[in-house]
């Protein structure tokens, strides 16, 4: 007996519902499973976890931070790149800042918000605070915010300046030029529309290639980037080797153990991994308390 055409057609389908969910449902994630157990894989498939001590550390393709309780650098630990995402390095938070360059007007007074700008100044500032190096960058202030001026001109954008505030300086604080077009320079202050000022950065007297290098005080797409560049690393070698009381000689023998080589050999660049290189240190010059 021929079944009508509309049930056999409910019937194929039903078929096929059964056959797919068992292919895609038990057999493929069953198969998958089993690829991820086989050896040279299986770390891999669990995350790339690095164990220290017989507890997992943290995974060779995440970044984390190497701070004290209340955020500041251990000096006795390399530090990794910044992080924007979530509260640093969190893969259910993974992104970027979303600030794009033009980003260097900070909102100020309670909360404010720092601009692209000034976040890397601020960020090269202390490293170079800490590490004992010229933290300066072109469009930054000595006291580590971004340098930019509000000029106000007679005829809008153009004639004479008649005013010039310094828009990421919140007074009191007094402005890191004095003088602007022959007019004296204002603080800002937190509140106040300064809208009809032209936005002017001011370049200053810093290197053209700031001895702190761009991964120290940007964050990766991702915020999860586990590496930072040779350039980075070898800045911090003398703190790192003074506080575990180590030659740098020895320390830069770590970095270059640590140190991955181009993607096919010209993709990308050189790149340190930050939670191999300091436990590579805990276990060969332990920090002596």
């Amino acid at each position: 007996m021929r079944l009508p055409a509309w049930l056999s057609q409910h019937l194929a389908a039903l078929r096929a519902l059964l056959v797919l969910s068992a292919l895609l449902g038990i057999v493929y994630p069953l198969l998958m499973v089993g690829i991820g157990r086989i050896p040279g894989l299986s770390g891999r498939a669990d995350g790339s976890l690095i164990d220290k001590d017989g507890h997992p550390a943290g995974s060779r393709l995440i970044g984390q931070a190497f701070t004290d309780a209340d955020g500041n650098p251990l000096k006795q630990y390399f530090q990794s790149r910044p992080s924007a995402a979530g509260d640093g390095y969190d893969p259910t938070s993974t992104s970027a800042s979303n600030l794009g360059p033009e980003n260097v007007v900070d909102t100020l007074g309670e909360g404010g918000r720092q601009s692209l700008l000034t976040q890397v100044c601020a960020r090269s500032k202390a490293i170079g605070d800490l590490e004992g190096v010229d933290g300066g960058r072109p469009y930054c202030t000595p006291g580590g915010v971004g340098a930019v001026l509000a000029v106000f001109h007679r005829d809008g954008a153009t004639g004479p300046v008649t005013r010039v505030v310094s828009l990421n300086e919140a007074c009191p604080a007094e402005p890191f030029v004095a003088t602007y077009g022959g007019v004296t320079v204002e603080c800002a202050t937190p509140g106040d529309d300064y809208a009809k000022g032209v936005v002017t950065p001011v370049r200053g007297g810093a290197a053209d290639r700031p001895v702190v290098p761009a991964d120290a005080v940007t964050a990766s797409g991702s915020g999860l980037d586990p590496h930072i560049s040779v350039a980075y690393a070898r800045l911090q070698v003398n703190r790192v080797a003074a506080a575990r009381g180590m030659s740098p000689a020895d320390a830069q023998k770590l970095i270059d153990r640590y140190t991955t080589e181009r993607l096919l050999g010209f993709v990308g660049a050189q790149g340190v991994n930050v939670l191999q290189l300091n436990l590579a240190l805990d276990a060969a010059h332990p920090v002596r308390g």
